[in-house]
């Protein structure tokens, strides 16, 4: 049987950090988070500039941060799966961090940091009791982060919301996240030790 080369976590001829993937997988969340509010303006979903804005970011950030813990839960020793997770999340913070000024007014140096990362935390606690395959989470996963949106929507929206994001924002980013990971970790190695404990900002 030939031996799959994972050559993608390469780079220079050296193997890529953990901190690395992170950080790739981190921009690309951002990139589809602020892509997901242009569809959901498309869609008459109010999502204004401030605090709207920043919520609805900040929780698809997050939810793609747990996809993707679970992708690494298959292909990552858990060792690995460990530290890309926990440097995914907070090189996120930082994302979050440093574009503060364009989600919302002044705010205090670290709030937006640290805010990110409670999200992700209470999130995690949330989505845990639901399991995700090679399609993409399942129905309570997708429905969980619906939930979640759902709170930071004007009134008029809170009804609609579930679909739009359960059937068109989660796949959208799920296939694109789910395509570069696949292409960062390679083979990988398959169903480490599964544990899910949370990121601290310190």
């Amino acid at each position: 049987m030939a031996v799959r080369i994972r050559k993608r976590f390469h780079a220079g001829g050296r193997e890529r950090t953990m901190a690395e993937l992170a950080s790739a997988i981190a921009a690309l969340s951002w990139k589809l988070a602020v892509d997901s509010i242009k569809r959901m303006r498309e869609a008459q979903f109010d999502i204004d500039i401030g605090r709207p804005y920043f919520d609805y970011v900040v929780e698809t950030m997050a939810f793609h941060a747990h996809y993707a813990d679970r992708v690494a839960f298959d292909k990552l020793t858990p060792g690995q799966r460990g530290e890309f997770t926990t440097a995914l999340a907070k090189r996120m913070a930082e994302f979050i961090e440093d574009n503060s000024g364009m989600l919302l007014a002044a705010t205090e140096p670290g709030a937006c940091r640290r805010h990110f990362l409670e999200v992700f935390n209470a999130a995690g606690a949330d989505y845990a009791e639901y399991s995700c395959d090679e399609k993409g989470p399942d129905f309570g996963f997708r429905r969980a982060y619906a939930s979640r949106v759902r709170e930071g929507m004007p009134e008029k929206d809170k009804t609609w919301v579930y679909d739009q994001v359960m059937e068109i924002e989660a796949p959208e980013g799920v296939r694109a996240i789910r395509k570069t990971l696949d292409g960062l970790f390679g083979g990988g190695e398959e169903k480490p030790r599964r544990s899910r404990e949370g990121v601290s900002g310190e």
